[in-house]
């Protein structure tokens, strides 16, 4: 029996057919569906963005968090829709795709980008960690709120940690808060 392979988009291609409804991310020009967040994701999601809000507004930053823009890692067919994207607005001037598409791609436009862990958690660790540390992304933020995922990332007993990666000379440095 044979197989069809599946067909590779753009990025272009992606963005131009991306329904308002569901959740959708390109990986590799790939589509892949995000499925539905469940309660918890969901209230550590809010926790968050409302305790990064009133910092930013009290520091009077001017940054916001957009509810479904992009993260596309330059030269890639990717384009990754992250549970809290922290945005430098004056920046946004410069990312060409900002206007049309709700896309950035530069280090300079994303202070923080944060993931909730849930059934997709590798491309949380392995996938995006790497790509936003090469687009120059300054912290990104992994909440694994259940301790279910990767012991090589997480270790050994499994826990509830939240893994803070900052960028250092052009690299992660990861620390780890259980």
């Amino acid at each position: 029996m044979t197989q069809a392979l599946p067909k590779l988009v753009t990025f272009e291609e992606f963005a131009s057919w991306k329904p308002n409804n569901g959740r959708y991310e390109l990986h590799n020009g790939l589509i892949v569906e995000m499925s539905q967040p469940l309660g918890d994701h969901e209230e550590i999601v809010g926790f968050l963005v409302e305790k990064l809000v009133t910092e930013y507004t009290r520091l009077n930053l001017p940054y916001r968090i957009p509810k479904t823009a992009l993260v596309k890692p330059p030269e890639s067919e990717t384009g990754y829709s992250p549970d809290v994207l922290l945005l430098n607005r004056p920046n946004l001037a410069r990312e060409s795709r900002w206007k049309n598409q709700s896309t950035v791609s530069n280090g300079e436009s994303i202070p923080l980008v944060v993931e909730v862990v849930s059934t997709n958690w590798r491309d949380d660790y392995l996938y995006k960690a790497g790509d936003y540390e090469k687009i120059g992304i300054l912290e990104y933020w992994i909440i694994d709120y259940l301790g279910l995922r990767g012991r090589r990332f997480i270790g050994s007993p499994k826990q509830p940690t939240i893994s803070i990666y900052q960028l250092v000379e052009s690299e992660y440095q990861v620390s780890l808060f259980i």
